[in-house]
């Protein structure tokens, strides 16, 4: 069959997804007529094949990455050759974006939103017959997690932190959930936003299927399913839940892989089907990071690399030294843009950490160790007990820094829930003799929406 993409068969799509302001598109533009090699899917495989377009889908915004503190510019050379969000995003400017339009930090969750509404929207009117409900069930429940899985991109990154106090007033994302491309939608609240994802997953909880499917790992499954929910709701901060859908997901699937059996010296350690992902996912391309893409005056920081140990496998496997300077080798991912997805690790991190806050400390060093054991070169790990560890829950925080660094953004996503807890990290840059400075809970942890989406739709901007 030919391939299908959605760009073949709506009329005005291609501007849709860019843009989400529909009603500003020109009447020529949508009166467009379609050619005759237009495909309109008609079968469960066909929309299967719309959710398998990784072009589109899987794709999140570079920015929490851009602005994190896990890595530098060596000099104002080095700074001066990067694009003008690269330059404004590391030292946290106000004008984020410099001029530059369309986005894909936005645009590319709002096209995967677009991709799922219309499975959602084709598939409520497909007839299917008793022996193919099963897939059915699977395919939609795909749609419903994309759409939650890039809401939630949206919403951690273009919205304020979750607040119960906050949430009702501040302003969340569009919740586009129609593929009406004539459809203009302004912002819902923060509360609204996230209760629309969590609604998203819960349907995909229920349709998808248990097992992973392990060569296409670009499909949702439960176990994914509920390590998005542990995420989700570690994000909000509302630990007991995300402790509850860390079970959920590892009584499912819980695999690590002992790194003494991945190489140390390879530039791509992992393959694209490793036995930890859940779910694979990218960033977003368009910028000069990741760091091992990126040119011989960026390096990673000096002080996070001081936190592993000698016998600390993840030292050699996730980094190398080129020239003086310090480059992460390619991730989960095992290409050039780096991993975005879900994997067993951190669903581990966060049972360790829901379990630590409750102050069930066995539990949560029981987590950790069954992790970190995997992570040492072979009998030299030592335990965390309770009795040689007298804070479980900064141990925990640590290894998740350390396990999970250059992934996911999940270290800005921490920065912002940590700080409202009251952990008061400050973020610094030096550069050219100048101190840069991002105070815990700055306005600008919340991006600014890219300035041609506000003047084609309208929506309020952010404030910075």
């Amino acid at each position: 069959m030919k391939k299908i993409n959605l760009y073949q068969i709506s009329i005005g799509v291609c501007f849709a997804v860019i843009s989400l302001a529909i009603s500003s598109c020109t009447k020529d533009f949508l009166d467009a007529k379609p050619n005759t090699n237009i495909i309109v899917p008609a079968t469960l495989s066909d929309f299967q094949e719309l959710l398998d377009d990784n072009g589109i889908l899987n794709r999140t915004s570079s920015l929490p990455q851009l602005s994190c503190d896990e890595y530098y510019f060596i000099n104002e050379a080095a700074y001066q050759a990067g694009q003008p969000t690269e330059q404004n995003a590391y030292v946290w400017n106000k004008d984020l974006f410099g001029g530059q339009v369309a986005r894909p930090d936005w645009n590319s969750p709002y096209a995967s939103v677009f991709y799922a509404n219309s499975v959602i929207s084709g598939l409520n009117g497909l007839k299917v017959s008793p022996t193919d409900q099963a897939e059915y069930n699977n395919v939609l429940g795909q749609a419903y997690f994309i759409r939650a899985f890039n809401f939630f991109d949206l919403v951690k990154n273009f919205a304020p932190p979750y607040d119960d106090a906050t949430a009702s007033t501040n302003l969340g994302i569009p919740l586009k959930l129609s593929p009406n491309v004539n459809q203009l939608v302004q912002r819902a609240n923060v509360q609204q936003s996230y209760a629309q994802i969590i609604s998203d997953l819960s349907t995909a909880c229920r349709l998808l299927s248990p097992s992973l499917p392990n060569q296409n790992l670009n499909r949702a499954s439960k176990p994914s399913a509920y390590a998005l929910f542990a995420r989700l709701y570690i994000s909000m901060r509302k630990y007991p839940q995300a402790e509850l859908y860390a079970d959920s997901s590892l009584a499912l699937y819980n695999t690590l892989i002992d790194y003494n059996t991945v190489s140390q010296t390879a530039k791509t350690p992992f393959n694209l089907t490793n036995a930890e992902t859940l779910l694979s996912a990218l960033y977003a391309g368009g910028y000069n990071v990741p760091i091992y893409n990126s040119p011989d005056n960026i390096s990673i920081y000096t002080t996070l690399l001081g936190f592993y140990l000698p016998n600390d496998l993840r030292r050699s496997i996730f980094f190398n030294t080129i020239s003086g300077l310090v480059k992460a080798k390619r991730g989960y991912s095992a290409g050039p843009n780096t991993f975005s997805g879900l994997a067993t690790d951190e669903v581990y991190l966060i049972k360790a950490e829901c379990a630590a806050r409750r102050q069930d400390n066995q539990t949560a060093l029981q987590y950790l160790n069954a992790l970190l054991v995997n992570r040492f070169t072979t009998g030299s790990y030592v335990p965390y007990t309770t009795t040689n560890t007298a804070n479980v829950l900064a141990v925990v925080l640590q290894e998740r820094r350390k396990e999970l660094v250059w992934r996911a953004g999940l270290r800005w996503d921490d920065l912002r829930r940590l700080n409202k807890e009251g952990a008061n990290i400050t973020l610094t840059r030096v550069l050219n003799g100048v101190t840069y400075t991002l105070p815990p809970n700055s306005v600008l942890y919340t991006f600014p929406i890219p300035d041609d989406e506000i003047a084609l739709s309208g929506i309020q901007q952010n404030p910075r």
